[in-house]
């Protein structure tokens, strides 16, 4: 493994740790604030539905497609010419953006019918939802602008100020939800006017990077240009692609509305705990690597850009499989650790749990999906995984539709919000594979040996650690029983002593350092 690549990787891993650490503070804060009612559902319906279009267009489509045409201008292109491309990307972009946000706005009752139907059998979370949603939708066109900064910074290898961004959102929406929003009559109108000040600090904070770069010039509507154009026609299938996973989330949290009060609350906190290890390495990694496989790509280097792949999916193994039992072992311990105070009750911290369990099955195969997908977009082919997301969102489906409604619709379940997130991790397991088969198949991706050896090891050295996690965990009960720093006192002696056991496992079951370098 280059040095350039490590250093890279750690650079964003830690600053996503501090993103992840914060976000955990914003998300303690607003369970605190709301509880697991109709305030929190409504909010997150809010919340969701500009994040929905942001994964959807700024960091998917058009990262996945600005990234790689930026980079090979860097590569094949002057500086003058890679400004050009900037410039006109950015006021392209910028205008679409603001027509899209003014539809959102004015359109807002229709879009939180179309996001949560079933808000419309409780009139007070619908109008909720509403009114904090023409505050929130918004912050899609400002994030999409800080995307379009995040893809120059990295395509010319500053990670760090990128991956700081989301920091800075994080402690807004921390202040709003601890020191402002509980003085006024609706703190939930609060949380989302914070939202909307974070995306505007989110693009601020990148201009100064790229003035340094000497890329940044005037935005201006260039759709003349060859390489906007370059990037929009890799963005439609992009787009479709981008689609498929954020429809899958989108039919979850559809069909949670249906159910009891406070199935949404509990869809998000579990996943947002699944996302701590997702975002720390996962997303980290894949953000590092796009780059540098685009770079192998414009550089005919075949061999580097399937040995950078065939790595990067080694680490993934090593570090997510055992986050994914911990997950699984740990799920009522970590969601009454960082979310069972104030108004999140008991009841809240187990149907959480039971949700964060099903989406630990998924975990490896988001993992993977974010991994293999620039094997993809490197190469500027966007239609197959815009295939795969289709047979992969056809899976969620038929599973939503042939199992989970007729259970719920005949009250079989317990737990029905559960079923949705593991149907969710089902389809990602489904997504990753069929990619990894694509790769293999057009020989992009030629796997290193040890791959059955390194396997093994990693699960016998996960179930060690699992056993250890919940000799160590014990009853619920005991957790409830806890005041907050006891909490955070076992849950830091569960996860240290099960990550001391997993490495120590793997190091006597023969895995060295050595096994994981490029």
């Amino acid at each position: 493994m280059s040095r350039a690549i490590f250093k890279s990787t750690s650079v964003v891993g830690l600053t996503t740790l501090l993103s992840r650490i914060t976000g955990m503070m914003r998300d303690v804060a607003q369970a605190q604030l709301f509880g697991g009612g109709p305030v929190a559902d409504a909010f997150l319906v809010a919340y969701k539905i500009p994040n929905f279009l942001r994964r959807l267009f700024a960091e998917g489509a058009f990262s996945q497609s600005f990234v790689p045409v930026v980079s090979a201008y860097k590569h094949q292109r002057s500086h003058e010419e890679v400004k050009a491309l900037i410039s006109g990307a950015a006021g392209t972009l910028g205008i679409a953006l603001f027509v899209v946000t003014l539809i959102g706005v004015i359109g807002a009752p229709l879009i939180v019918w179309a996001f949560a139907p079933g808000f419309t059998q409780s009139g007070d979370r619908h109008d909720l939802a509403v009114e904090m949603l023409r505050l929130t939708f918004p912050y899609l066109f400002f994030i999409s602008l800080t995307a379009l900064g995040s893809g120059v910074l990295n395509s010319y290898g500053s990670f760090g100020p990128p991956a700081f961004t989301q920091v800075l959102m994080n402690v807004v929406m921390i202040v709003a939800a601890v020191w402002i929003a509980p003085h006024f009559p609706n703190p939930g109108l609060v949380l989302a006017a914070a939202v909307f000040v974070s995306g505007i600090i989110q693009v601020a904070f990148q201009v100064p990077f790229i003035l340094r770069l000497k890329l940044l010039g005037w935005p201006r509507w260039r759709w003349d240009h060859e390489g906007v154009r370059r990037v929009a026609r890799l963005m439609v299938p992009g787009i479709l692609g981008s689609s498929m996973a954020q429809v899958s989330l989108l039919l979850d949290t559809q069909i949670a509305s249906f159910l009891v009060t406070g199935s949404v609350t509990w869809m998000y906190f579990a996943d947002r705990l699944v996302e701590f290890p997702l975002g720390v390495f996962s997303i980290a990694l894949a953000t590092v690597i796009l780059p540098s496989l685009s770079g192998h790509h414009a550089a005919e280097a075949p061999e580097r850009f399937s040995a950078t792949l065939d790595w990067a999916l080694r680490l993934v193994l090593v570090m997510v499989m055992p986050a994914a039992v911990a997950l699984f072992v740990l799920a009522g311990p970590l969601t009454a650790t960082f979310f069972g105070h104030g108004r999140f009750s008991p009841h809240d911290v187990i149907m959480s749990s039971y949700a964060l369990m099903a989406y630990s099955f998924g975990l490896l195969g988001f993992s993977f999906v974010k991994v293999l997908a620039p094997g993809y977009f490197a190469r500027q082919d966007t239609r197959t995984p815009v295939r795969v997301s289709i047979i992969s969102l056809g899976v969620n489906i038929g599973l939503n539709v042939a199992v989970v409604a007729p259970l719920v619709y005949f009250k079989k379940l317990p737990a029905p919000h559960a079923f949705l997130a593991l149907s969710t991790g089902i389809s990602a397991c489904t997504n990753s594979a069929l990619l990894y088969l694509g790769l293999r198949k057009a020989r992009v991706l030629r796997p290193g040996a040890g791959w059955r050896r390194l396997f093994a090891r990693v699960l016998a050295a996960s179930a060690v650690m699992g056993a250890v996690e919940w000799w160590l965990a014990g009853d619920m009960q005991r957790w409830f029983a806890m005041h907050t720093f006891e909490r955070i006192e076992q849950t830091a002696v569960c996860v240290v002593s099960g990550a001391a056991v997993y490495f120590i496992a793997l190091y006597a079951a023969g895995t060295r350092v050595a096994d994981l370098r490029h």
